[in-house]
């Protein structure tokens, strides 16, 4: 018998949702889906998604099973950064809609079951918010600005920047300024794009704002914040020098003096009895690039954050040593601060998983070929029902349940992610996987609005539109919808903080977790296993015998032993 899912024990969506709504520490468990609202779902026709769009999809997402919606930023912005270089951090940016938008998508959701977590970014803001503007209108000496990293430059002129510091998105971290008399003046650090200028988390002013934004969102209704760079905040003292030219390779490897510095946890403990005045387990998430799952463990420490994205995790190949070996430290970090685990296997900001399983192992985060997109597929789901089966939170990036692969052929005169423009730093090719998702097989944008699309679409997205695959076994969309209801109605997944590893073959992952088993084989080539209860679902097409199962090459599945 060969079998890709099944539907046995499947909950009704509305059982789902009246779980969803009322249990507590939802968060140690939930399933997170982000919406980067310029690509999910245009209601105006403009091409741009928007809150308004957003709103309209809340009940397919209620559908696929997931916990809670993470809004990529729509806040005021210049869009020098896909809106991560903010102008004004209480109001909603028009090509999104505005604060009553906002206010009704919050509403449908908790109408339909679903949390709503929104982007913040401490670390930096736009250089046309208020304060740099007028910063840099008044001239040194103002104090705004000591509300960021305003420095004079070395050389006999100044004309050198105040430290040998590098954008990650290329270049130096230093910008200088014309004073208002038109002379070369003072340097500002942005350790992004020149348009993102770094707060001076040292003033108390920067903190007393953001504690500020932070109610102003919770009174709004808002049930947490993923924090944009959230080891990024506090710098060295006295900003020294790095010393090294090739500073990029470091990062992700050693503390640096602009990442990872202990200071940012004073921060966090602040924000900490802010969110716990409100009622409703309201949460924080970290964005936090760090050396090691220990130093990322420091960030969720009981007074301080709830999670952290676990980027080790993302960054592994699918192979059952590296993937056991990381299992195994996050899970060890997170047990002493009493925090759950994450798993995340996509976001904005990375190839999807389906075309960098598509590739050779070793070539990052950001893949510029299309690679093997049959295997690329094949192991992603794999990817996805291990992630699904493991203890703690799993977030789910927006087009990854219909299977998307990332865009790498997109036309240079089309894209817009900074970077790209920029002659070092990060590889700039993030548009790819932001490329607006198909909701139906036709039409000038695949169902994502009426005029087009932003970024340009494939010509094969409508085969993967979620009309394409609803109801239909097999596909990408109903392997997410089933185990995603799977995951919710057995207990034994979901919260915890270990797994019991079983004995399998080489190159084949299997764990146990009360009555539920998985066993990945991430090899080339099929393998044997024990039948280990009643099949639940898996990846691919297995052949069941008397009491073995034949799992073939980049498979996952799951059983039940009740």
């Amino acid at each position: 018998m060969s079998q890709q899912h099944s539907s046995a024990g499947t909950p009704t969506s509305e059982a789902a949702v009246a779980t969803v709504a009322t249990r507590r520490d939802w968060w140690r468990d939930a399933v997170i889906y982000q919406v980067y609202p310029r690509s999910f779902a245009d209601s105006n026709g403009d091409g741009m998604g928007d809150l308004e769009g957003v709103r309209s999809r809340l009940p397919y997402l209620r559908d696929l099973g997931v916990d809670a919606v993470w809004l990529s930023p729509f806040y005021a912005s210049p869009q020098a950064d896909a809106g991560y270089d903010v102008a004004d951090y209480r109001a909603v940016d028009p090509m999104f809609g505005n604060l009553l938008d906002a206010d009704a998508l919050i509403r449908d959701a908790h109408e339909l079951g679903l949390r709503v977590i929104v982007d913040l970014v401490p670390n930096h803001s736009s250089d046309q918010h208020e304060w740099f503007r007028r910063a840099v209108a008044e001239g040194p000496g103002s104090p705004l600005r000591e509300r960021y990293h305003f420095r004079p430059g070395k050389g006999k002129n100044g004309e050198l920047p105040p430290n040998d510091w590098e954008s990650i998105f290329g270049g130096p971290s230093w910008t200088r300024v014309t004073e208002p008399d038109g002379t070369p003046g003072e340097w500002y650090l942005h350790l992004f794009a020149p348009e993102q200028p770094d707060f001076n988390w040292e003033h108390p002013a920067v903190g007393d704002e953001f504690r500020s934004i932070l109610r102003f969102w919770l009174d709004m209704g808002v049930d947490g914040f993923r924090i944009d760079v959230a080891h990024g905040l506090v710098k060295a003292d006295g900003l020294p020098d790095l010393g090294s030219h090739d500073q990029l390779k470091l990062l992700g490897n050693d503390v640096m003096p602009f990442f990872d510095q202990d200071g940012v946890h004073a921060v966090y403990r602040q924000w900490r009895k802010v969110l716990d005045e409100y009622a409703g387990e309201r949460i924080f998430v970290a964005e936090a690039w760090t050396p090691t799952v220990e130093r990322t463990a420091l960030y969720v420490r009981p007074d301080e954050l709830h999670q952290a994205f676990n980027f080790q995790y993302l960054g592994t190949a699918w192979d059952a040593t590296e993937l056991r070996e990381v299992i195994d430290r996050t899970l060890e970090s997170m047990r002493p601060v009493g925090a759950p685990a994450t798993w995340v296997l996509s976001n904005h900001d990375v190839t999807r998983h389906a075309t960098r399983f598509a590739n050779p192992p070793g070539l990052g985060t950001q893949i510029r070929t299309a690679g093997d997109r049959e295997l690329g597929l094949r192991r992603a789901r794999a990817a996805t029902l291990l992630m699904l089966a493991l203890p703690g939170s799993a977030y789910v990036y927006q087009g990854e349940e219909l299977g998307l692969p990332d865009v790498v052929d997109l036309p240079d005169e089309v894209r817009q992610d900074p970077a790209y423009f920029r002659g070092e730093g990060q590889d700039g090719f993030r548009d790819g996987c932001r490329v607006p998702i198909p909701w139906t097989r036709d039409g000038s944008s695949y169902g994502f609005g009426a005029g087009g699309s932003w970024l340009p679409q494939p010509g094969t997205w409508g085969e993967l539109s979620v009309e394409a695959q609803a109801g239909v076994p097999g596909s990408t969309l109903e392997l997410y919808r089933s185990a995603l209801a799977f995951r919710r109605a057995h207990t034994d997944l979901g919260a915890g903080d270990s797994v019991e590893w079983l004995r399998a073959p080489e190159g084949v992952l299997a764990l146990r977790r009360g009555e539920f088993v998985c066993v990945a084989n991430t090899t080339d080539r099929p393998v044997t296993v024990p039948a280990y209860g009643r099949l639940l679902l898996s990846s691919g097409e297995v052949a069941e015998g008397e009491g073995a199962t034949t799992v073939p090459a980049d498979t996952t599945v799951w059983w039940t032993t009740g």
